[in-house]
């Protein structure tokens, strides 16, 4: 294995180590531990790759975790969500959080409220206005109750949109990471697949339509500088699949999610995030949960006689309070 792949793979070991458990003490001694690097070398490397200390980036991760928690959770004490994000005193987290965003939580809560602006929601995945707009506005709902999940359909001038809520397993991925600036990349995203689909097929794990193609987005663009933006392409592994190398392996949280299944082109995944994160949500009775939200592909736009994506966006939701 070449060096540089060896220290990508324990780097996002030690990526995936703090997003699961930022809610407790993180220690050098245990971060370096997970890296298999010595301590005393650890931070030197994290930063050099990351282009951040390791308290920059816990601190950046914790401000982004708490900044969703105090929009999607309003009815939840600001100290609870001081605790839950890794603070151990208020004043702790109320001085880091006015340092990393301007404003108070109260303050950042009072702006963001998700009940008076569902809206704003996830708005970094979608553009202010929509091209979108005219069909909005025409647009037919139709709701149907099934025995354990409702419905939503919605009819359009040119499209046809369902949305239904249901309760997921959790599923084990091999990914590929990247760090940096992804939006309408194409090229890029051709990359990585084209790099996990070799890495898959070489061990016979590449087998449709059991195996599922995904993206993951750990980072809130709208509060991440795009030179530190994660995404992860993925494809499902059964638990026991062995990785190396710069190929990792991590397990998605089941749960309940909204999944939008849409049919766009290149250029319409943020309209997409947009009518699901804003227009569905809105009416819906549901409020983004704690995860992290995903695109699962269906097909290769290839094939596609218009050249579109049927693709599913995943979003972690709970019933509004």
């Amino acid at each position: 294995m070449k060096a540089e792949n060896q220290y990508t793979v324990r780097i996002n070991r030690v990526l995936d180590h703090i997003e699961s458990h930022i809610s407790e003490d993180l220690t050098l001694e245990e971060l370096s531990a997970v890296s298999c690097f010595s301590k005393y070398h650890f931070n030197r490397i994290f930063s050099a790759m990351m282009n951040e200390t390791l308290f920059q980036f816990i601190q950046r991760l914790r401000m982004q975790k708490a900044a969703a928690l105090l929009v999607s959770n309003v009815d939840e004490p600001v100290t609870e969500v001081a605790l839950s994000v890794g603070f151990s005193t208020p004043s702790s987290f109320a001085k880091c959080f006015k340092l990393h965003f301007g404003m108070s939580a109260s303050e950042f809560r009072r702006l963001y409220d998700t009940k008076s602006n569902l809206g704003q929601v996830y708005s970094n995945l979608r553009p202010r206005e929509s091209k979108w707009r005219e069909e909005i506005e025409a647009i037919r709902m139709y709701t149907e109750y099934h025995n354990s999940h409702t419905v939503w359909r919605y009819e359009m001038e040119t499209k046809h949109i369902k949305v239904e809520v249901v309760r997921v397993e959790e599923m084990n991925v091999a990914y590929v990471r990247h760090v940096g600036p992804y939006a309408g990349d194409s090229e890029l995203f051709g990359r990585l697949f084209s790099k996990i689909f070799t890495w898959g097929g070489a061990r016979g794990l590449i087998n449709f339509p059991e195996t599922k193609m995904l993206c993951i987005y750990h980072d809130d663009p709208g509060m991440t500088e795009e030179s530190k933006l994660r995404t992860s392409v993925c494809i499902t592994v059964p638990p026991e699949t062995e990785v190396s190398g710069e190929i990792g392996k991590m397990s998605i949280p089941g749960g309940l999610y909204a999944i939008g299944h849409f049919e766009v082109g290149a250029d319409e995944f943020a309209e997409a995030w947009s009518f699901l994160c804003g227009t569905w949500l809105s009416q819906s009775g549901y409020e983004p949960a704690d995860g992290v939200p995903f695109e699962l592909y269906l097909n290769d736009a290839k094939s596609h006689p218009q050249g579109k994506f049927l693709v599913d966006i995943y979003v972690p939701v709970k019933p509004m309070r």
